[in-house]
């Protein structure tokens, strides 16, 4: 069943490029006939022109004879060069459809997917992977079909001549298919492993790439060094032990195929001493074994192929068969209403104690909702769970946008009016100007430059050389971690969302700038709904209302005026933030 699957999914990705293996697969026929002849010219010429008496005409002009092999040699090397276009035609489209499927899958697995793998492991399941699978399409799945042919070819025309030396030449065929089979389930099971080791390193290496400032600036250099070289001696290990076992295997085949060459050659040159033969059979005879012998010979280098991309395909196939995000529910709809309401809401990550207990709350359409909390309150779930990142089980209560189930929101939508921007935001290996627009990639310069007017950063970007062209390092290294902050904020408001999040988004920046940005987000959000998370008061200070998270729970909720007079947990946190002056400006 399994097998029939694959079987299917191969086909699949070899949409568009059936006619061009079908072309290959006649093209190696024609290439095995051709060379089928060449042993055959020979025997003619041996037996017939040159130890007979009916082709004197031949005999003399033994040029024909010579024009004949060339022309033979030549339609041989066209069908060849046809087989070899029209394979690797086919196989770099297998590639091509199968990386597609690849990157579009992963783009609609749900987070929890990607919590649980390592990116180091994805990456490599979505390149090297594909590339083991690419190789064995384009040069030994060709091979299986070849192998056939001459088996087929060759064997006929030798039992035409004698078929006592056919039988003989059968004999070690089950041999080396015995022993080819046993190696190629050893070695799969060591490639898998070896697999597995080289996903490792290479998060090892994208781990410490994008975490460069990190080590340098704990001096974690020699940690690690050595945390990469055990990784690395593993993996080369695992690979010293796949050579060794491929160096054991190819050592007996080459005993096998010598047994199987002195065997035939001694009884052929036999079988021409007593008469039996002719001297051009046994030559082409011996010509068709060695023919034969090779094919046969590589089936294990084929198997051991097969195997490695057998391994690659079922790592392949376990992101494809993996379950995507459930974009939307039949009757799902889109709303012109964008309350949102909490409804006694709990939360739990797989392998971790409840995040959120029992949340009950409503924003309304076009407030400002701020949410207080420290590390670890649950401030940024609420907005995995409000963005869809993350979904609800049914008894752990529901979230209603707009007056519908979130999960009755198309979620591509649902993502297209929810703008976040994250403590951490993520920025491309691009031009300033291409990372604003990344939301709206049509956005004219004056439009991008008046979301980075809002977020305060016009200013400072017009100050570098380039302006807005500025190239911004690998995830924005070459920026400082505020101004990274306000290109994200820009970027989210050249979206123009009804709904935007600042998700602890200006947690970089001085108190000025902090108040500065949110002045100017206020005065131009319209009717937007604004969402400001954050653990510093001043942030949220003149939020409508404000929610105070501790643990999991909400431990208050009202305007800042109530919180104050309530003398509780918010309180404590303003008269702990808030300086005296800056506490008799706010309360007078």
């Amino acid at each position: 069943m399994k097998k029939h699957k694959r079987m299917n999914l191969i086909l699949q990705f070899f949409a568009g490029s059936k006619r061009f293996l079908a072309a290959a697969v006649l093209a190696s026929l024609l290439t095995t006939i051709l060379n089928a002849l060449t042993p055959q010219i020979f025997r003619f010429t041996i037996d017939s022109v040159l130890g007979g008496e009916k082709y004197k005409y031949l005999a003399g002009h033994l040029w024909i004879m010579s024009l004949l092999l060339i022309g033979v040699a030549i339609l041989s090397g066209g069908a060849l060069f046809l087989t070899r276009t029209y394979t690797a035609k086919a196989g770099e489209n297998f590639a091509k459809n199968l990386r597609d499927a690849l990157f579009f899958h992963v783009q609609r697995l749900p987070m929890k997917w990607h919590d649980r793998h390592q990116t180091g492991d994805i990456i490599q399941r979505c390149t090297s992977d594909v590339e083991v699978i690419r190789n064995f399409m384009i040069t030994q799945l060709l091979e299986v079909f070849r192998t056939v042919f001459i088996v087929g070819v060759s064997f006929g025309m030798m039992m035409a001549m004698n078929t006592k030396l056919s039988l003989l030449t059968l004999l070690f065929v089950p041999i080396v298919a015995l022993y080819s089979t046993i190696f190629y389930r050893l070695i799969a099971r060591r490639f898998t492993f070896a697999d597995e080791a080289e996903g490792e390193l290479s998060t090892a290496v994208q781990e410490n790439a994008t975490g460069v400032r990190v080590v340098r600036a704990f001096g974690r250099e020699k940690f690690e060094m050595e945390r990469f070289r055990e990784k690395n001696e593993g993996f080369a290990k695992l690979w010293i032990r796949l050579g060794t076992l491929s160096g054991l295997y190819w050592g007996i085949g080459d005993l096998i195929t010598g047994l199987q060459v002195v065997t035939v050659i001694v009884a052929g040159a036999i079988e021409a001493v007593n008469g039996s033969i002719t001297v051009g059979e046994f030559i082409a005879f011996a010509s068709y074994n060695t023919t034969l012998v090779w094919p046969v010979r590589g089936l294990g280098r084929i198997l051991s192929d097969m195997s490695k991309a057998g391994v690659s395909f079922d790592r392949v196939e376990y992101i494809l068969h993996a379950e995507e995000e459930i974009h939307s529910k039949e009757g799902c709809h889109k709303t012109e209403n964008y309350e949102i309401y909490f409804s006694h809401v709990n939360f739990t990550y797989d392998t971790e104690k409840p995040v959120l207990k029992d949340l009950d709350f409503i924003i309304p359409q076009g407030s400002v909702f701020g949410i207080l909390g420290g590390t670890g309150s649950g401030k940024s779930t609420i907005i995995q769970l409000l963005n869809r990142l993350y979904d609800l089980k049914d008894e752990d209560g529901k979230i209603m946008f707009g007056g519908r189930n979130i999960k009755e929101v198309p979620l591509e939508w649902l993502r297209k009016n929810v703008g976040v921007v994250l403590q951490e935001p993520f920025l491309y290996s691009r031009t300033i100007r291409e990372n604003i627009a990344a939301s709206v990639p049509e956005a004219t310069l004056e439009e991008i430059r008046e979301a980075a007017k809002i977020a305060c950063v016009d200013e400072t970007i017009m100050n570098f050389v380039d302006g807005y062209d500025t190239l911004v390092g690998e995830r924005g290294v070459t920026l400082s971690g505020g101004q990274r902050q306000r290109i994200a904020i820009a970027r989210m408001l050249l979206q123009k969302t009804p709904v935007m999040v600042l998700d602890d988004s200006l947690s970089a920046v001085d108190s000025e700038t902090d108040s500065r940005i949110r002045k100017a987000l206020l005065q131009n959000r319209k009717d937007a709904t604004v969402i400001l998370i954050s653990h510093r008061i001043t942030t949220v200070m003149n939020a409508d209302r404000i929610m105070v998270l501790h643990q999991g729970h909400i431990e208050e909720l009202g305007t800042h005026r109530e919180l104050i007079e309530k003398q509780g947990i918010y309180r404590r946190i303003y008269d702990i933030q808030m300086s005296q002056d800056d506490r008799l400006q706010v309360e007078g």
